[in-house]
């Protein structure tokens, strides 16, 4: 490395796609500087480390990860370490005194002041009040050619319990829907077929448009072919959002909607503002506008004061719903959220069981979901390359279920296609074209 800093730069990202966008946005930065990416982080003059805080086993693996990069850092005292991202915001100087070889420290909202790296040595970058991130200042290097992640909205109101994310991500702002507008209309012409739409609640996004407002001018732009969203929170799930489902074309039949508990009395814990009744409610609302719509959620299992009757109301809440697919997770004490503080946690034993059990109910559920789908004929958007050994691309179906592809014809991504499901698993779909 010359005098003139970096020259080449490797990126670690953990966490959620909110992440992973932010991880592109300091990609294009860097490479808009002359950076080029390499591989392996040996072979890099900056290794950046996109750390998530939303639980306890990410925070583990960033300060392993950190630690097997000191030996590095002493062997090439040129290489420079940043780290952005949820656990930057929340640790800020800690991470420097507890790692005194990592050079910056870059929040969420202030990740533009890498594009310095050079002149930031020890630099703490945390500031939650800055004005709104220019997203055209700098391209966007995407990780994927035909599908892009595009961020309408940033941070939280909402206060759940057990969640991290009000800290470290701020309050809730909402994109100028015009500047979402324009970049989603720029991807159309640089011939990406489908945008994901990203925010803490997308729900409660609020411009000049609202959320459902929003999502019918995309579907006016030309080549978008698929639309789709996340997170959503269920107390913001408006029957005008779920109208749109089997009416907007470019909306893809597919939502991940977290439930947490299938306990009333957990749920109020969390502060989740819904009951397992009224969340129940929407779930039918959705499956009587699109009977095939693939329902996604996630699970915290755990929770301080969480009983075996509580427990069991999940597992019933499971088996009454019948999810396509979830995230689970045991409970993870987060400083300075109100769970943390409460009376009543769990041993991990306990935790680990039911965590085992809610993921052995759920994947009977999910494999019997996928078996329904064989013989059926569905429409796949190739996306890559297969990463399992005899089948050469993999891609998704509109409910987001990953699709093997075997083919002897060479297919550009972005092609769309009417297969046959000749195979079907827990985690995947199988077909031959």
């Amino acid at each position: 490395m010359d005098k003139q800093g970096p020259k080449r730069y490797h990126i670690i990202t953990f966490g959620c796609q909110m992440n992973a966008h932010d991880s592109e946005r300091i990609a294009g930065i860097l490479q808009s500087k002359g950076l080029t990416e390499v591989v392996q982080p040996e072979e890099a003059d900056l290794i950046v480390i996109n750390t998530c805080s939303i639980r306890q086993k990410a925070e583990d693996k960033f300060y392993s990860q950190i630690g097997r990069f000191r030996s590095l850092k002493q062997r090439k005292p040129s290489l420079k370490i940043a780290v952005a991202g949820c656990i930057a915001q929340r640790e800020g100087e800690r991470i420097t005194k507890r790692a005194p070889y990592v050079d910056l420290v870059i929040g969420p909202q202030n990740i533009y002041a890498i594009k310095d790296i050079s002149n930031l040595q020890g630099r703490v970058f945390t500031e939650q009040e800055v004005s709104f991130l220019d997203e055209y200042e700098y391209p966007i290097q995407r990780q994927n050619p035909v599908k892009a992640l595009v961020n309408i909205m940033y941070g939280c109101n909402n206060f759940c319990s057990y969640c991290i994310v009000p800290y470290t991500r701020g309050r809730e702002r909402s994109r100028v829907s015009r500047d979402i507008l324009r970049e989603i209309k720029e991807l159309a012409q640089k011939g990406y077929k489908e945008v994901m739409l990203l925010g803490q609640n997308v729900n409660s996004y609020k411009d000049d448009l609202d959320f459902t407002e929003l999502l019918i001018k995309i579907g006016e732009i030309e080549g978008i072919e698929r639309v789709r969203f996340m997170t959503s929170h269920p107390k913001d799930l408006s029957d005008r959002l779920i109208g749109l489902f089997g009416e907007l074309r470019s909306l893809c039949e597919h939502i991940h909607l977290p439930l947490q508990s299938g306990s009333d009395r957990i749920l109020g814990l969390m502060n989740r503002k819904y009951t397992y009744q009224k969340y129940l409610e929407k779930i039918l609302k959705l499956r009587s506008k699109v009977p095939e719509i693939v329902i996604t959620t996630d699970i915290i299992t755990g929770f301080p004061q969480e009983t075996e009757r509580d427990h069991q109301l999940t597992l019933e809440a499971l088996k009454e719903i019948r999810f396509d697919g979830i995230f689970s997770f045991k409970y993870s004490v987060r400083p300075n959220t109100a769970a943390a503080n409460l009376e009543g946690h769990l041993p991990e034993e306990t935790k680990e069981q039911r965590l085992y059990e809610i993921n052995s109910v759920q994947d009977i559920i999910t494999e019997e979901k996928n078996k329904v789908l064989e013989g059926r004929e569905v429409e796949v958007m190739v996306e890559e390359i297969s990463d399992k050994p005899d089948f050469e691309y993999m891609g998704r179906t509109r409910g987001n279920k990953l699709v093997y592809i075997k083919t002897d014809k060479a297919i550009s991504y972005g092609t769309f296609l009417n297969v046959i499901i000749k195979k079907a698993y827990r985690h995947s779909l199988e077909t031959e074209v």
